[in-house]
Order: structure tokens, then C-alpha cells, then sequence
């Protein structure tokens, strides 16, 4: 079949014009006008039987782009079956033939949708030539095959810039999809729009600000158009910060973002969370931070409240008092924003005040001096902190904690006479002082705190009477007692009492002093101011060698209510001879004597043996002469069974002694 058509070409292209009339089946359009003649049959037709659809694609490369690209009628329809190109498009009818054969009847009464792209809204009323203009073929296609006569169906794009760049009010600023806001049915409104998918949503009262209120603001200054109109501006449109848009009242004195102060909602609420006092002429410090709005810039939220000094706001709480060398003090001066309390008001400020604090004074909280009083009926706040006060003496501030006791004293019981400012107690009250009182305090009494004798509550004293008349402090001034059985018990049971039997004129003084009960004061010497003289060996026996009852144990206390009660010490026995203190190791040798064998007879007190006093040749039966002078005194007084020597009776006869004689010795 190849070889005859090579054949049989050079026969054709030698043929007459006749003879081709008979081959063609007729004339082709005048868009194929350049195919006419046998020669040109096979660059639609073909020799090898190709489909004609391929040929025609070859030729028309803007069909075959957008098959390839599956855009359009022509790929929707080859996709659906691949009907050949000549059932729509059929030639050979005439030159005139328009080459399009519509199934509709028609190009108005095509079926848009078979195109990819049905007509909506006003798009469905639009004429075809509105559209399918050579303008608005901008397809890349259009280049692969430009000798498309007008109308020109192929090489529209579905974007809306296609048809409308001039329509475009945004001017392109906003992209060439202008389906993402608009659609088919009108320009405005555009329903597809939501402001919330913006860069900027409206929030608060934005939402109801009309659009040409940002977008045709004058502050834009937005040229018109040639043609006169005034487009609004949609982007770039300022958004960031809200000086965008609004005039800043504050004339930049705050921060350059309203949105840290205000919010949408309205100009008048701010943001107490975001807003920085700090950037104002006043920072909120302290307690202030805690402080509502309202409270300074009052219900309407005035703007910029007076702050010069804290009396601005807050009531003088100490009536105008707070002055230093007449002129007053702002709160500033002793109180911070911390907190009212406590005061600022140093230590040190305030020694350089008519009251300089000394001691114990320095201790005290303020308060407690001064304190809060009511205030006038006209002035503001129901109470005043006093700040002058009376000083003049202790009793300014100070009760008499002594219930009036002293106010026949010199001083009137000022309380300095007997107190300091580093505390009440201990009281300076001295030695000295009280020495001239009617008990001086010596020994032991020096020692003794003054509580025990003054207090209402003395251990081991009686307690005082009318308590409710010795003061808060309750301490006696004066008291009663002088005297030591005022205070002591008497051990001896009122024997040397002044108005006893032994009468001492000085009482417990005359054997005793304030160091301790015991020792007592009594001396050897001073013994013999009672019914018995120490003398010779009685000055060095100790006392409880004759008073027996001094053998027992002290008690811890010697008051008179002390829960222990002091041993008893009677000094009543009579000890006017020996006997009445010693045994007499002689029996009754000696009780037929005149004077009854008194010791005192023969011994003397400066010791017992030997008897000083005894004369043998005086007072004895036997005189001791020659060799009995030198004989030992054993050899005649021996001793009996109880081992006591014997002295009387012995046999004066010497045979009563020497019946004996010893061995080598003469008689």
C-alpha cells in the first residue's frame, strides 16, 4: 500500500484541476485554505492510516496542550470516548463553512459546563463575545497556535484577572483569586469574605466600623484613579499598632502600642492586666499596685488625677500635727507606698525631737505612744494619730504604779527618783538611800531582792494588807516591820525579848547580825554578860558542848511563815557548878565533904587534871612527907572494878600499904 502511494503521488500533484474536483469531496474552509490541492490531502489524511485526530493535533499544538494539560472541552471529550475530530468539526463544505458544527444548535446554547467551567450567576446572562474576546486569550495555548480568528474560544483561563484586570479595584494587591471573597452573583457584597482570616480580625467595636471608614481613610491618602475614582485601599493597609488608624491623645508621653493600655471594646476600658502605670508621670509601686482604678481616677476614669503629694489623695491622718520646725511634713517623709505601717521614722529622727529616746524607749512601738483618737465631728476619717504629746515628766504616759504612796515625799513620787529609762527594774533605789530609812540594809538584808520584803505577796512574810492601795506594782513603800522578830522567828521563845525575863535591851540584836543567824555575835567575853564567864578551858568548848540544842539541823528559812519551822534554842538551865555540865569520875567519894565534893575544891577550869587546887598536906587526913613526897600518886589510889581511881577511905596505917616489901629492897 506504501509503494503504490508513493506511486500514485507524482500522478497527483500532475493533475488537472479537474481531475482533482473529482478526487476532493468538496471545498475547505477558508481557515484550512491553504490545504486545498491533492498534494496537501495527506497532511489531514494521512498515508498509513493514522487516526485523524493525531494529524490535526500536530497542527494544532494549542488543542494538543491543553489535552495534555486534561483543561477544557477538547481533553474533557477525548477523556469521555475520543470522538474524532470531524464530528464537530467537519470541512470539504465550502469556504465559508464555519468548521464548528455546535450539538447544542448553536454557540449560545452550548453547554458551558462540557467546557470544565459552568456559568453561575451573572456570568450565565453574559453574551459570549464579552468573554471570548482576543484580550482576554491568555493561555500559554495561544502561542502554540495564534491564527485563531475572532471570536476565539480556546485560551480563556477561569481565573477572574483574565477577564477583569481592569475590574480589579484591589489593583492587584490582593492576588488574581478573587473567588476567595467574591463570587458569580454580584461584585458587592463580597460573601466569601470574613475579616476574622485576615491579618487584622475585627474585634470589639471594629466590627462595626463600615469598611471605606479604614480603607478610604484621608490619612491613606489614596490618588484617584484616570478616570477619577478613589479605589479603597485593602493592602498594605498599617495594622500593627493602633496609631495606624487613631491620633494618640497621649501625644506619645506613653507607650507607642495602645493595645498595652486599651482594648477593642471601647477606648474608655483599658487593660488593668497589660496596662503600665510605669509609663506614666506617676508609677504604681507598693501598695498602690493593689489599689482599683476607681479609687484614684473616681467612676468616669478621669484622667490624670492630682499626685503631687500623698495629701492629694489621702486624709491627713494626723490632723496636721506631723511638722518639723513648724512646717508641715508630706506622708512621704515618714511613711513609703509599702505600706502605712510601719513608719520610716527613724530611730535617729527621733533623737533629734524634743523627746529623744533613751533605754527602754527605744523598744517601744510607736503606738503605744501614739495613739489614735477621735477626731472632730468635721473632719474627714474617724480617728487621728497624735503626734505632739506631753513629756514633761514620767507621769505624762505613765501611771503610778504605786498607787499614791510616795506623793508625801519630796519629789511627789516622780517616778525618776527611783527608776531609768533603760527599765523599771531593777530599781535604783540604793544602799545608801535606804540607810537613811528606819532599816539600813546590811549583811544578808543587802542581798535580799526587794520583792521579798516589799512585794504584796512576800514569801514567808505575812502578807500585806489593802493591796488595792499599793498600785499596780503592788509593792509596799513603807512597811511596818523594823524589828528582826517582825520578819524572823525567835528560837528561843522570847527570852531575851525586852519585855522578857532576861531582857536584852538590843534583842536579837545583842547576840546576832544581818551576815547570818549563825555564828552568833556572842564572844568568850561577852559570855559573861550572862549568868556564866567563859574562863580557862571553857573559852575553847564549843557552844554545843553546853547548849545541846544547837546540835540541831538549821532550817532552811528563818521567816515566820516559812513551811519549815525553826528548831527551838532555850537557853533556861542554870549552869552555875561543874556538876551541872560534868560527871564526876569520883563517885561518891566525896559527898560527905562540906562543900559535897564540888569540883571547884580541888580543880581549877583551865583543865581537869591535874587538880590545881588540891593541897594534900591542907586537905587531906595524910600528910605527904619525906620519901611519900616523891611517890607517884598511883602507887596509892588505885582503881576499883569500874576503873575509877580511889581516893577516899585509905587506911593512913603503913602497913595499909606496904605489908609487902618487894624482893632485895630493905623494909
Amino acid at each position: 500500500m506504501m509503494r503504490r502511494a508513493r506511486r500514485v503521488l507524482p500522478w497527483l500533484l500532475l493533475a488537472t484541476s479537474s481531475a482533482f474536483g473529482q478526487i476532493s469531496p468538496g471545498a475547505l474552509a477558508k481557515a484550512h485554505a491553504t490545504l486545498e490541492g491533492p498534494a496537501n490531502c495527506i497532511k489531514c489524511h494521512g498515508l498509513r492510516k493514522e487516526p485523524m485526530a493525531q494529524l490535526c493535533l500536530a497542527c494544532h499544538k494549542d488543542l494538543a496542550w491543553t489535552i495534555d494539560k486534561n483543561r477544557g472541552l477538547h481533553a474533557r471529550e477525548m477523556k469521555a470516548g475520543g470522538k474524532p475530530c470531524a464530528s464537530c468539526h467537519p470541512d470539504h463544505a465550502g469556504t465559508n463553512f464555519a468548521l464548528i458544527a455546535w450539538p447544542e444548535g448553536s454557540a449560545v446554547k452550548f453547554d458551558h459546563r462540557r467546557a470544565g467551567w459552568a456559568l453561575d450567576g451573572k456570568h450565565a446572562t453574559t453574551k459570549c463575545e464579552k468573554c471570548h474576546t482576543p484580550a482576554n486569550r491568555v493561555s500559554p495555548a495561544v502561542a502554540l497556535f495564534p491564527r485563531h480568528a475572532a471570536p476565539g474560544w480556546l485560551g480563556l483561563e477561569t481565573t477572574c484577572a483574565t477577564c477583569h484586570r481592569a475590574d480589579d479595584i484591589h489593583q492587584n494587591s490582593l492576588g488574581a483569586s478573587c473567588d476567595k471573597c467574591h463570587d458569580a452573583k454580584a461584585w458587592k457584597p463580597a460573601p466569601k469574605f470574613d475579616h476574622a482570616n485576615s491579618d487584622y480580625p475585627l474585634t470589639g467595636k471594629h466590627a462595626d466600623v463600615e469598611c471605606d471608614k479604614c480603607h478610604l481613610a484621608a490619612r491613606l491618602h489614596i490618588a484617584p484613579t484616570a478616570a477619577g475614582r478613589t479605589v479603597p485601599l485593602f493592602k498594605p493597609l498599617g495594622h500593627k499598632e493602633c496609631s495606624a488608624c487613631h491620633e494618640d491623645p497621649h501625644k506619645g508621653r506613653l507607650s507607642a502600642k495602645c493595645g498595652d493600655c486599651h482594648v477593642t471594646r471601647g477606648f474608655a476600658i483599658v487593660d488593668r492586666k497589660e496596662f503600665d502605670h510605669s509609663r506614666t508621670r506617676y508609677a504604681l509601686d507598693g501598695k498602690h499596685r493593689t489599689v482599683r482604678c476607681e479609687a484614684c481616677h473616681g467612676p468616669t476614669m478621669k484622667k490624670n488625677p492630682p499626685f503631687a503629694s500623698c495629701g492629694s489623695c489621702h486624709t491627713d491622718a494626723h490632723a496636721g500635727e506631723a511638722s518639723q520646725n513648724g512646717a508641715l511634713l508630706d506622708c512621704g517623709s515618714c511613711h513609703t507606698v509599702s505600706g502605712f505601717a510601719p513608719s520610716t521614722f527613724s530611730l535617729a529622727k527621733h533623737q533629734v525631737t524634743r523627746f529623744a529616746l533613751r533605754g527602754r524607749h527605744q523598744t517601744v512601738k510607736c503606738a503605744a505612744c501614739h495613739t489614735a483618737v477621735a477626731r472632730a465631728a468635721n473632719a474627714r476619717g474617724p480617728k487621728t494619730v497624735r503626734l505632739h504629746l506631753s513629756f514633761s515628766a514620767c507621769a505624762s504616759c505613765h501611771t503610778d504604779a504605786h498607787g499614791g504612796q510616795l506623793n508625801a515625799s519630796a519629789d511627789k513620787g516622780a517616778c525618776e527618783g527611783c527608776h531609768t529609762d533603760a527599765g523599771w527594774k531593777p530599781s535604783t533605789y540604793s544602799r545608801a538611800q535606804h540607810a537613811t530609812k528606819r532599816l539600813p540594809l546590811e549583811g544578808r538584808h543587802a542581798a535580799v531582792p526587794c520583792a521579798a520584803c516589799h512585794a504584796a505577796t512576800r514569801r514567808g512574810l505575812p502578807a500585806l494588807t489593802l493591796a488595792a492601795a499599793l498600785g499596780t506594782a503592788k509593792v509596799a513603800i513603807a512597811i511596818p516591820e523594823t524589828a528582826c522578830e517582825s520578819c524572823h522567828a525567835d528560837p528561843h521563845a522570847g527570852q531575851f525579848t525586852t519585855d522578857a525575863a532576861r531582857a536584852n535591851t538590843q534583842g536579837c540584836r545583842s547576840c546576832h547580825d544581818a551576815t547570818a543567824f549563825r555564828p552568833s555575835t556572842v564572844t568568850v567575853v561577852s559570855h559573861g554578860n550572862f549568868s556564866f564567864a567563859l574562863d580557862g578551858a571553857h573559852r575553847a568548848a564549843p557552844c554545843v558542848a553546853c547548849h545541846d540544842a544547837m546540835k540541831s539541823v538549821g532550817a532552811s528559812s528563818t521567816l515566820i511563815a516559812a513551811p519549815v519551822k525553826l528548831a527551838s534554842l532555850p537557853f533556861t538551865q542554870r549552869r552555875d557548878r561543874c556538876a551541872s555540865c560534868h560527871d564526876t569520875p569520883h563517885g561518891s567519894q566525896f559527898g560527905g565533904r562540906k562543900d559535897g565534893g564540888a569540883c571547884e575544891s580541888c580543880h581549877g577550869i583551865a583543865s581537869f587534871a591535874p587538880a590545881t587546887r588540891f593541897n594534900h598536906d591542907r586537905d587531906a587526913t595524910f600528910s605527904l612527907a619525906g620519901a611519900h613526897a616523891r611517890t607517884a600518886c598511883a602507887l596509892c589510889h588505885r582503881r576499883d572494878a569500874q576503873q575509877r581511881v580511889i581516893y577516899r577511905p585509905l587506911a593512913g596505917a603503913c602497913e595499909s600499904c606496904h605489908a609487902k616489901v618487894p624482893t632485895g629492897r630493905s623494909k
